[in-house]
């Protein structure tokens, strides 16, 4: 359904200048494979965890909602909304040890509601490791497993251009256009889905939008960074293709750059 993307959550480590110098394996590390789950209904689906670092890590597993912000960065929710599936998620076991190394497998279960309402529906699976006892380092790394579960229905499709405006950064100046996803699953723009032309007189200039992910019902930012010494009112003709299969959408603004 979408391609893997790990999305490190949060991690917080306090190293003493005297730790140790080896450079061949990370004290602490956790990695999950995949790093994102989809499944189609009530399904079944395997995680592996393995610990890549040089000692022995106690992980506790816990599921939580999680929400995109405005420019898509990732935040922990206890539910995450309305389309939440944390609810409907079992996960086993809820803690484990793990040896320098080794390995363990997660089982994921999805179990749908009855009349769950078409789409994608996501939660969080959150690895948190426990700190050592009698360590020299207090170390704690927590990592999220993105599960989306599709109920069964059907599927709609449809994203709307709203507005857009123009931002000074510190080096360039930065495009936001506003993105609305009124479909029933998430969208992922990839990189330059969004194209703009910005015109001053007969200058031109191309932009390409950045990626990001809208999960359903919800709207984000577009950011477009323009380096170029184009000042002043300019217009921009923005040009993409909002549904697949469907003729590119053009969409003209008027900016002060």
């Amino acid at each position: 359904m979408r391609r893997a993307a790990a999305i490190g959550l949060a991690a917080v480590v306090l190293v003493p200048a005297s730790a140790g110098t080896s450079t061949t394996r990370p004290l602490l590390a956790l990695t999950a494979t995949p790093a994102r789950v989809a499944l189609a209904g009530s399904e079944n689906a395997t995680v592996r965890v393995t610990n890549p670092g040089r000692g022995p890590v106690t992980v506790d597993v816990a599921r939580a909602g999680f929400s995109l912000d405005r420019r898509g960065r990732p935040k922990i929710g206890r539910r995450g909304g309305l389309r939440a599936a944390t609810a409907w998620l079992a996960v086993r076991p809820r803690r484990f040890v793990l040896r320098a190394g080794a390995s363990r497998l997660l089982a994921v279960r999805s179990r749908l509601p009855r009349r769950a309402e078409p789409g994608d529906h996501d939660a969080l699976v959150l690895l948190t490791t426990r700190p050592r006892r009698g360590g020299a380092v207090a170390m704690r790394m927590r990592l999220g497993i993105v599960v989306v579960v599709r109920a069964p229905g059907r599927v709609v499709r449809r994203l709307v251009l709203g507005r857009m405006r123009a931002r000074r950064g510190r080096r360039v100046r930065v495009l936001e256009l506003v993105v609305v996803n009124r479909g029933n699953v998430t969208e992922t723009l990839e990189r330059g889905r969004i194209r703009v032309v910005l015109r001053r007189g007969r200058l031109r200039t191309r932009l390409r939008s950045e990626p990001r992910e809208l999960r359903p019902r919800t709207s984000g930012v577009v950011q477009l960074r323009y380096g170029g010494r184009l000042r002043g009112r300019v217009t921009a003709v923005v040009r993409t293709t909002l549904r697949p299969g469907r003729r590119a959408v053009t969409r003209t603004y008027r900016l002060r750059l």
